[in-house]
Protein backbone atom coordinates (compact mmCIF):
# COMPACT_ATOMS: atom_id res chain seq x y z
CA UNK A 1 0.00 0.00 0.00
CA UNK A 2 1.17 3.09 -0.89
CA UNK A 3 2.24 5.34 1.69
CA UNK A 4 0.32 8.36 3.16
CA UNK A 5 1.31 11.29 5.15
CA UNK A 6 0.55 14.53 5.89
CA UNK A 7 2.53 17.61 4.78
CA UNK A 8 4.20 18.16 8.33
CA UNK A 9 5.49 14.52 7.88
CA UNK A 10 7.42 14.91 4.87
CA UNK A 11 11.26 14.72 6.11
CA UNK A 12 13.63 17.52 4.57
CA UNK A 13 15.30 14.29 2.85
CA UNK A 14 12.54 13.96 0.18
CA UNK A 15 13.54 17.32 -1.45
CA UNK A 16 17.50 16.55 -1.85
CA UNK A 17 18.65 14.82 -5.05
CA UNK A 18 19.18 11.38 -5.22
CA UNK A 19 21.93 9.65 -5.63
CA UNK A 20 22.20 6.04 -7.16
CA UNK A 21 26.03 6.39 -8.36
CA UNK A 22 29.34 4.54 -7.20
CA UNK A 23 30.70 3.52 -10.53
CA UNK A 24 32.37 6.30 -11.00
CA UNK A 25 35.99 3.96 -10.95
CA UNK A 26 34.86 1.45 -13.39
CA UNK A 27 33.40 4.45 -15.49
CA UNK A 28 37.12 6.13 -16.23
CA UNK A 29 38.45 2.87 -16.03
CA UNK A 30 36.67 2.16 -19.37
CA UNK A 31 36.61 5.89 -20.64
CA UNK A 32 40.07 5.33 -20.22
CA UNK A 33 40.47 2.55 -21.83
CA UNK A 34 38.28 3.54 -24.99
CA UNK A 35 39.88 6.62 -25.35
CA UNK A 36 43.70 4.89 -25.72
CA UNK A 37 42.53 1.87 -27.94
CA UNK A 38 39.52 2.62 -29.80
CA UNK A 39 37.69 -0.06 -31.55
CA UNK A 40 39.71 -2.82 -29.84
CA UNK A 41 38.59 -2.13 -26.38
CA UNK A 42 35.07 -1.89 -27.88
CA UNK A 43 35.09 -4.97 -29.23
CA UNK A 44 36.57 -6.37 -25.75
CA UNK A 45 33.87 -4.57 -23.62
CA UNK A 46 31.39 -5.91 -25.93
CA UNK A 47 32.50 -10.12 -24.81
CA UNK A 48 31.97 -8.82 -21.43
CA UNK A 49 28.80 -7.35 -20.84
CA UNK A 50 26.43 -7.23 -24.02
CA UNK A 51 24.81 -10.66 -26.17
CA UNK A 52 27.17 -9.72 -29.14
CA UNK A 53 30.19 -8.30 -29.97
CA UNK A 54 30.10 -8.05 -33.86
CA UNK A 55 33.27 -7.67 -36.07
CA UNK A 56 32.02 -4.70 -37.04
CA UNK A 57 30.01 -2.02 -35.39
CA UNK A 58 28.16 0.00 -37.89
CA UNK A 59 24.84 -1.30 -39.40
CA UNK A 60 24.27 -0.80 -42.91
CA UNK A 61 21.42 1.18 -43.82
CA UNK A 62 19.97 -1.16 -45.79
CA UNK A 63 19.72 -3.68 -42.37
CA UNK A 64 18.25 -0.04 -40.82
CA UNK A 65 15.73 0.36 -43.65
CA UNK A 66 14.52 -3.46 -43.85
CA UNK A 67 13.92 -3.27 -39.98
CA UNK A 68 11.29 -0.67 -40.79
CA UNK A 69 10.17 -2.21 -43.73
CA UNK A 70 9.49 -5.70 -42.05
CA UNK A 71 7.60 -2.76 -39.03
CA UNK A 72 5.27 -1.53 -41.59
CA UNK A 73 4.06 -5.03 -42.62
CA UNK A 74 4.43 -6.82 -39.43
CA UNK A 75 3.22 -4.51 -37.03
CA UNK A 76 1.58 -1.52 -38.93
CA UNK A 77 0.15 -0.18 -35.77
CA UNK A 78 3.14 0.50 -33.97
CA UNK A 79 4.98 1.53 -36.93
CA UNK A 80 2.09 4.06 -37.60
CA UNK A 81 2.42 5.09 -33.76
CA UNK A 82 6.01 5.95 -34.45
CA UNK A 83 5.42 8.14 -37.79
CA UNK A 84 2.63 9.98 -35.55
CA UNK A 85 4.94 10.80 -32.89
CA UNK A 86 8.08 11.53 -34.73
CA UNK A 87 5.94 14.00 -36.95
CA UNK A 88 4.30 15.62 -34.01
CA UNK A 89 8.10 15.66 -31.80
CA UNK A 90 9.60 17.23 -35.34
CA UNK A 91 6.62 19.98 -35.59
CA UNK A 92 7.59 20.89 -31.74
CA UNK A 93 11.05 21.20 -32.48
CA UNK A 94 10.81 22.95 -35.51
CA UNK A 95 8.86 25.57 -33.42
CA UNK A 96 11.23 25.81 -31.01
CA UNK A 97 14.02 26.44 -33.60
CA UNK A 98 12.15 29.30 -34.78
CA UNK A 99 12.11 30.90 -31.77
CA UNK A 100 15.90 31.49 -31.84
CA UNK A 101 16.03 34.88 -34.04
CA UNK A 102 19.40 35.75 -35.67
CA UNK A 103 19.61 39.41 -35.65
CA UNK A 104 21.81 42.44 -35.85
CA UNK A 105 21.25 45.58 -33.77
CA UNK A 106 22.96 48.80 -34.14
CA UNK A 107 23.34 49.57 -30.22
CA UNK A 108 25.42 53.02 -30.73
CA UNK A 109 25.97 54.89 -33.70
CA UNK A 110 28.23 52.47 -35.91
CA UNK A 111 28.08 49.92 -33.10
CA UNK A 112 26.96 46.90 -34.94
CA UNK A 113 26.15 43.93 -32.51
CA UNK A 114 24.61 40.52 -33.49
CA UNK A 115 23.63 37.05 -32.73
CA UNK A 116 23.51 33.70 -35.02
CA UNK A 117 21.59 30.69 -33.90
CA UNK A 118 24.29 27.69 -35.43
CA UNK A 119 23.87 23.25 -35.12
CA UNK A 120 26.63 21.71 -34.07
CA UNK A 121 28.22 19.76 -36.64
CA UNK A 122 28.08 15.97 -35.46
CA UNK A 123 25.20 14.77 -32.69
CA UNK A 124 25.51 11.59 -30.98
CA UNK A 125 22.44 9.58 -29.35
CA UNK A 126 22.44 6.76 -27.00
CA UNK A 127 19.38 4.42 -27.02
CA UNK A 128 19.53 2.05 -24.19
CA UNK A 129 18.11 -1.59 -24.82
CA UNK A 130 17.87 -3.59 -21.68
CA UNK A 131 14.70 -4.73 -20.24
CA UNK A 132 12.54 -2.52 -22.29
CA UNK A 133 14.09 -1.29 -25.51
CA UNK A 134 13.35 2.13 -25.73
CA UNK A 135 12.03 3.23 -29.70
CA UNK A 136 10.27 6.46 -28.02
CA UNK A 137 13.97 7.33 -27.07
CA UNK A 138 15.05 6.95 -30.49
CA UNK A 139 12.20 9.73 -31.59
CA UNK A 140 12.87 11.75 -28.45
CA UNK A 141 16.82 12.04 -28.92
CA UNK A 142 16.93 12.14 -32.91
CA UNK A 143 13.87 14.45 -34.31
CA UNK A 144 15.18 17.45 -32.59
CA UNK A 145 18.74 17.03 -33.87
CA UNK A 146 17.16 16.61 -37.18
CA UNK A 147 15.03 19.70 -36.19
CA UNK A 148 17.77 21.92 -35.48
CA UNK A 149 20.19 21.61 -38.84
CA UNK A 150 22.66 19.29 -37.52
CA UNK A 151 24.77 17.80 -40.07
CA UNK A 152 25.50 13.58 -38.99
CA UNK A 153 23.35 12.12 -36.17
CA UNK A 154 25.26 9.27 -34.79
CA UNK A 155 23.26 6.53 -32.40
CA UNK A 156 24.83 3.94 -30.14
CA UNK A 157 22.44 1.44 -28.89
CA UNK A 158 23.67 -2.18 -27.54
CA UNK A 159 24.57 -5.13 -29.83
CA UNK A 160 21.87 -7.96 -30.50
CA UNK A 161 22.67 -10.95 -32.92
CA UNK A 162 22.04 -11.05 -36.51
CA UNK A 163 19.28 -12.98 -37.61
CA UNK A 164 21.83 -14.63 -39.90
CA UNK A 165 24.07 -15.43 -36.57
CA UNK A 166 20.95 -17.16 -34.24
CA UNK A 167 21.52 -20.76 -35.26
CA UNK A 168 25.14 -20.79 -34.75
CA UNK A 169 24.78 -18.89 -31.37
CA UNK A 170 21.99 -20.93 -29.91
CA UNK A 171 23.90 -24.11 -31.26
CA UNK A 172 26.99 -22.88 -29.11
CA UNK A 173 24.81 -21.53 -26.01
CA UNK A 174 25.73 -18.17 -26.83
CA UNK A 175 24.25 -14.56 -27.49
CA UNK A 176 22.48 -14.81 -23.98
CA UNK A 177 23.87 -12.71 -21.16
CA UNK A 178 27.16 -13.73 -19.96
CA UNK A 179 27.85 -15.58 -23.36
CA UNK A 180 28.26 -13.21 -26.14
CA UNK A 181 28.10 -14.35 -29.15
CA UNK A 182 31.63 -12.66 -30.92
CA UNK A 183 32.34 -12.19 -34.36
CA UNK A 184 29.18 -11.96 -36.12
CA UNK A 185 27.37 -9.20 -38.14
CA UNK A 186 26.15 -5.81 -36.41
CA UNK A 187 22.21 -5.64 -35.38
CA UNK A 188 20.38 -4.10 -32.70
CA UNK A 189 16.75 -3.93 -31.62
CA UNK A 190 14.77 -4.22 -34.82
CA UNK A 191 12.37 -1.58 -33.50
CA UNK A 192 15.45 0.66 -32.87
CA UNK A 193 16.56 -0.15 -35.88
CA UNK A 194 13.26 1.06 -37.21
CA UNK A 195 12.92 4.13 -35.37
CA UNK A 196 16.47 5.44 -36.25
CA UNK A 197 15.84 4.83 -39.82
CA UNK A 198 12.10 7.08 -39.87
CA UNK A 199 13.61 9.40 -37.71
CA UNK A 200 16.64 10.20 -39.46
CA UNK A 201 19.82 8.84 -37.76
CA UNK A 202 22.77 8.93 -40.33
CA UNK A 203 24.48 6.18 -38.26
CA UNK A 204 24.05 3.48 -35.94
CA UNK A 205 26.55 1.61 -34.32
CA UNK A 206 25.66 -1.85 -32.34
CA UNK A 207 28.03 -0.53 -29.11
CA UNK A 208 26.47 -0.16 -25.70
CA UNK A 209 27.35 0.76 -22.13
CA UNK A 210 29.68 3.36 -21.01
CA UNK A 211 32.52 2.15 -23.68
CA UNK A 212 29.37 3.78 -26.40
CA UNK A 213 29.90 7.39 -24.43
CA UNK A 214 33.51 7.28 -24.63
CA UNK A 215 33.32 6.39 -28.48
CA UNK A 216 31.16 9.16 -29.13
CA UNK A 217 33.37 11.61 -26.92
CA UNK A 218 36.26 10.60 -27.87
CA UNK A 219 36.21 8.91 -31.76
CA UNK A 220 37.70 5.40 -32.16
CA UNK A 221 38.59 3.97 -35.83
CA UNK A 222 34.95 2.99 -36.65
CA UNK A 223 32.70 5.47 -34.38
CA UNK A 224 33.01 9.61 -35.21
CA UNK A 225 33.71 12.04 -32.79
CA UNK A 226 31.15 13.83 -31.98
CA UNK A 227 30.11 17.22 -30.37
CA UNK A 228 27.38 16.51 -28.52
CA UNK A 229 25.97 13.39 -26.74
CA UNK A 230 22.05 12.56 -25.88
CA UNK A 231 19.79 10.25 -24.31
CA UNK A 232 18.98 8.22 -21.26
CA UNK A 233 20.99 5.15 -19.89
CA UNK A 234 21.70 3.11 -16.96
CA UNK A 235 24.13 4.59 -13.97
CA UNK A 236 27.43 3.09 -15.75
CA UNK A 237 26.07 5.51 -18.90
CA UNK A 238 25.05 8.36 -16.88
CA UNK A 239 28.21 8.75 -15.05
CA UNK A 240 30.25 8.13 -18.16
CA UNK A 241 27.83 11.44 -20.05
CA UNK A 242 29.19 13.31 -16.00
CA UNK A 243 32.97 12.57 -16.71
CA UNK A 244 33.19 13.24 -20.76
CA UNK A 245 31.10 16.86 -19.72
CA UNK A 246 33.68 19.53 -21.18
CA UNK A 247 35.06 16.86 -23.69
CA UNK A 248 31.32 16.99 -25.45
CA UNK A 249 28.09 18.88 -24.81
CA UNK A 250 26.07 16.54 -22.48
CA UNK A 251 21.97 17.15 -22.23
CA UNK A 252 22.06 15.86 -18.53
CA UNK A 253 22.76 13.34 -15.99
CA UNK A 254 19.76 11.69 -15.40
CA UNK A 255 18.65 9.53 -12.67
CA UNK A 256 15.56 7.42 -11.99
CA UNK A 257 11.95 8.66 -13.07
CA UNK A 258 9.19 10.35 -11.00
CA UNK A 259 6.13 12.34 -11.20
CA UNK A 260 4.66 14.59 -9.57
CA UNK A 261 0.37 14.35 -8.98
CA UNK A 262 -1.37 17.87 -7.60
CA UNK A 263 -4.83 16.47 -7.45
CA UNK A 264 -8.25 18.03 -6.12
CA UNK A 265 -11.39 16.32 -5.08
CA UNK A 266 -12.75 16.45 -8.83
CA UNK A 267 -9.88 14.40 -9.99
CA UNK A 268 -10.79 10.06 -11.25
CA UNK A 269 -8.73 7.98 -8.41
CA UNK A 270 -8.38 5.23 -11.24
CA UNK A 271 -6.87 8.18 -13.90
CA UNK A 272 -4.15 9.06 -10.60
CA UNK A 273 -3.88 5.50 -9.65
CA UNK A 274 -2.78 4.58 -13.73
CA UNK A 275 -0.11 7.96 -13.77
CA UNK A 276 1.53 6.36 -10.08
CA UNK A 277 1.49 2.95 -11.64
CA UNK A 278 2.93 4.31 -15.02
CA UNK A 279 6.26 5.85 -13.05
CA UNK A 280 6.36 3.08 -11.03
CA UNK A 281 6.67 0.05 -13.95
CA UNK A 282 10.09 1.46 -14.83
CA UNK A 283 11.82 1.04 -12.15
CA UNK A 284 12.20 0.14 -8.51
CA UNK A 285 13.31 2.86 -7.86
CA UNK A 286 11.16 5.36 -9.96
CA UNK A 287 9.22 7.84 -7.56
CA UNK A 288 5.29 8.10 -7.65
CA UNK A 289 4.13 10.98 -5.68
CA UNK A 290 0.83 12.16 -5.21
CA UNK A 291 -0.25 15.68 -3.50
CA UNK A 292 -3.72 16.85 -2.46
CA UNK A 293 -5.92 18.15 0.18
CA UNK A 294 -8.73 15.49 0.17
CA UNK A 295 -7.87 12.67 2.31
CA UNK A 296 -11.15 10.72 0.76
CA UNK A 297 -9.34 11.32 -2.69
CA UNK A 298 -5.84 10.06 -1.42
CA UNK A 299 -7.47 7.06 0.43
CA UNK A 300 -9.38 6.33 -3.12
CA UNK A 301 -6.02 6.80 -4.57
CA UNK A 302 -4.57 4.22 -2.69
CA UNK A 303 -6.93 1.28 -3.25
CA UNK A 304 -7.05 1.60 -6.44
CA UNK A 305 -3.35 1.38 -6.30
CA UNK A 306 -3.99 -1.73 -4.81
CA UNK A 307 -6.38 -2.93 -7.44
CA UNK A 308 -4.52 -1.93 -10.71
CA UNK A 309 -1.80 -3.60 -9.31
CA UNK A 310 -3.32 -6.81 -9.44
CA UNK A 311 -3.49 -7.31 -13.37
CA UNK A 312 -0.48 -5.28 -14.29
CA UNK A 313 2.43 -7.16 -15.87
CA UNK A 314 4.69 -5.29 -14.58
CA UNK A 315 3.61 -5.69 -11.31
CA UNK A 316 6.55 -6.45 -9.36
CA UNK A 317 8.67 -3.72 -10.15
CA UNK A 318 5.49 -1.43 -9.96
CA UNK A 319 5.03 -3.00 -6.34
CA UNK A 320 8.56 -2.35 -5.16
CA UNK A 321 8.83 1.12 -6.04
CA UNK A 322 5.59 2.23 -4.52
CA UNK A 323 6.42 1.03 -1.34
CA UNK A 324 10.12 2.30 -1.54
CA UNK A 325 9.36 5.35 -3.26
CA UNK A 326 5.97 6.25 -3.48
CA UNK A 327 3.53 8.89 -1.50
CA UNK A 328 0.63 10.27 -1.43
CA UNK A 329 1.08 14.12 0.48
CA UNK A 330 -2.48 15.50 2.50
CA UNK A 331 -1.70 19.23 2.32
CA UNK A 332 -3.51 21.94 4.06
CA UNK A 333 -4.16 23.51 0.95
CA UNK A 334 -3.45 23.27 -2.91
CA UNK A 335 -1.08 26.19 -2.92
CA UNK A 336 0.92 24.20 0.12
CA UNK A 337 0.49 21.61 -2.63
CA UNK A 338 2.58 23.85 -5.12
CA UNK A 339 4.44 24.76 -2.66
CA UNK A 340 6.01 21.13 -2.26
CA UNK A 341 5.85 20.41 -5.76
CA UNK A 342 8.57 23.69 -5.99
CA UNK A 343 10.93 22.58 -3.27
CA UNK A 344 10.53 18.85 -4.90
CA UNK A 345 11.22 20.47 -8.18
CA UNK A 346 10.19 17.01 -10.21
CA UNK A 347 10.70 15.71 -14.25
CA UNK A 348 7.07 15.47 -14.17
CA UNK A 349 4.21 17.39 -12.78
CA UNK A 350 0.61 16.87 -13.43
CA UNK A 351 -2.31 19.48 -12.19
CA UNK A 352 -5.05 16.67 -12.10
CA UNK A 353 -7.74 19.71 -11.25
CA UNK A 354 -10.69 20.48 -13.10
CA UNK A 355 -11.00 23.45 -15.78
CA UNK A 356 -11.11 27.07 -13.68
CA UNK A 357 -9.95 29.76 -12.26
CA UNK A 358 -8.31 27.36 -9.49
CA UNK A 359 -6.16 25.57 -12.07
CA UNK A 360 -5.03 28.80 -13.27
CA UNK A 361 -3.79 30.30 -10.33
CA UNK A 362 -2.24 27.20 -9.47
CA UNK A 363 -0.84 26.45 -12.71
CA UNK A 364 1.14 30.38 -12.17
CA UNK A 365 2.21 29.48 -8.81
CA UNK A 366 4.29 26.12 -9.87
CA UNK A 367 7.65 26.59 -12.15
CA UNK A 368 10.14 23.66 -10.97
CA UNK A 369 9.42 20.95 -13.00
CA UNK A 370 10.42 19.01 -16.61
CA UNK A 371 7.39 19.81 -18.29
CA UNK A 372 4.15 20.11 -16.97
CA UNK A 373 0.55 18.39 -17.51
CA UNK A 374 -2.51 20.35 -17.15
CA UNK A 375 -6.18 19.25 -16.86
CA UNK A 376 -7.39 15.95 -16.12
CA UNK A 377 -6.88 14.44 -19.63
CA UNK A 378 -3.37 15.48 -19.93
CA UNK A 379 -2.01 12.15 -18.81
CA UNK A 380 1.97 12.17 -18.26
CA UNK A 381 2.35 9.07 -20.67
CA UNK A 382 1.17 11.51 -23.31
CA UNK A 383 4.57 13.02 -23.29
CA UNK A 384 6.05 10.17 -23.19
CA UNK A 385 5.23 9.37 -26.51
CA UNK A 386 2.99 11.03 -28.67
CA UNK A 387 2.37 14.60 -27.94
CA UNK A 388 4.96 16.62 -30.00
CA UNK A 389 7.01 16.92 -26.00
CA UNK A 390 10.23 15.64 -25.44
CA UNK A 391 10.27 13.35 -22.63
CA UNK A 392 14.22 13.42 -21.67
CA UNK A 393 13.70 15.12 -18.61
CA UNK A 394 15.76 16.66 -15.85
CA UNK A 395 14.95 14.84 -12.86
CA UNK A 396 16.36 14.52 -8.86
CA UNK A 397 15.47 18.37 -8.27
CA UNK A 398 17.17 19.33 -11.25
CA UNK A 399 14.25 20.90 -13.18
CA UNK A 400 15.33 23.93 -10.52
CA UNK A 401 17.88 25.12 -12.84
CA UNK A 402 17.26 23.25 -16.13
CA UNK A 403 14.32 22.27 -18.40
CA UNK A 404 14.23 19.05 -20.65
CA UNK A 405 16.13 17.80 -24.28
CA UNK A 406 15.34 20.24 -26.73
CA UNK A 407 16.50 21.35 -30.14
CA UNK A 408 18.36 23.94 -28.23
CA UNK A 409 21.38 20.81 -27.37
CA UNK A 410 22.08 21.14 -30.68
CA UNK A 411 22.08 24.73 -31.58
CA UNK A 412 25.28 27.46 -30.74
CA UNK A 413 24.02 30.89 -30.13
CA UNK A 414 27.15 32.64 -30.95
CA UNK A 415 27.35 36.60 -30.93
CA UNK A 416 28.90 38.93 -33.70
CA UNK A 417 30.99 42.82 -33.92
CA UNK A 418 30.63 44.98 -36.92
CA UNK A 419 32.26 48.86 -36.46
CA UNK A 420 31.83 51.34 -38.89
CA UNK A 421 35.18 52.86 -38.74
CA UNK A 422 35.52 56.64 -37.11
CA UNK A 423 31.72 56.05 -36.12
CA UNK A 424 30.84 57.80 -32.37
CA UNK A 425 29.93 54.14 -31.17
CA UNK A 426 33.08 52.31 -32.41
CA UNK A 427 35.14 55.88 -30.69
CA UNK A 428 33.00 55.69 -27.78
CA UNK A 429 33.86 52.00 -27.41
CA UNK A 430 37.03 52.36 -27.41
CA UNK A 431 37.69 54.85 -25.38
CA UNK A 432 35.69 52.74 -22.36
CA UNK A 433 37.82 49.96 -23.18
CA UNK A 434 40.56 51.55 -22.59
CA UNK A 435 39.90 52.82 -19.26
CA UNK A 436 38.34 49.68 -18.41
CA UNK A 437 42.10 47.87 -19.54
CA UNK A 438 43.93 50.16 -17.39
CA UNK A 439 41.70 49.72 -14.61
CA UNK A 440 42.86 46.08 -14.98
CA UNK A 441 46.48 46.11 -15.64
CA UNK A 442 46.54 44.95 -18.70
CA UNK A 443 48.34 47.25 -20.78
CA UNK A 444 47.94 45.28 -24.03
CA UNK A 445 44.09 45.68 -24.02
CA UNK A 446 43.77 48.70 -23.31
CA UNK A 447 46.28 49.77 -26.23
CA UNK A 448 44.36 47.24 -28.78
CA UNK A 449 41.83 49.66 -28.17
CA UNK A 450 43.12 53.38 -28.33
CA UNK A 451 45.39 52.36 -31.27
CA UNK A 452 41.64 52.24 -33.47
CA UNK A 453 41.44 56.21 -32.63
CA UNK A 454 44.68 57.61 -32.47
CA UNK A 455 45.57 59.72 -35.55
Amino acid sequence: MIAIQNYAEVEPAFFDGRDFGGSIDVVKEVLSDVRKRGDAALAEYGARFDLSAPAALEIPQSELKAAAERLRRENPALYDALCYSRDLALRFAKRQRDSFDDFEVELEPGLFTGQKTIPVDRAGVYVPAGRFPLVSTVVMTVTPAVAAGVGEIVLCTPPRVHPDDRAAAEKSGQGVPGKPFVGGKPYADEGIMAAAHLCGATAVFACGGAQAIGALAFGTQSVPRVDVIVGPGNKFVAEAKRLVYGTVGIDMVAGPTEVFIIADKTANPAWLAADLLAQAEHDVVAQPVMATDSPELAQAVAQEIERQLASLPTRATAQESIARCGRIILCDSLEQAAEVANRKAPEHLELAMADGAERDRIAALVHNYGSLFVGHGSAEVFGDYAAGLNHTLPTSGSARFTGGLSVRMFLKTVTTLRTAEGSSGAVASARASGILGDAEGLAGHARAARIRIEA
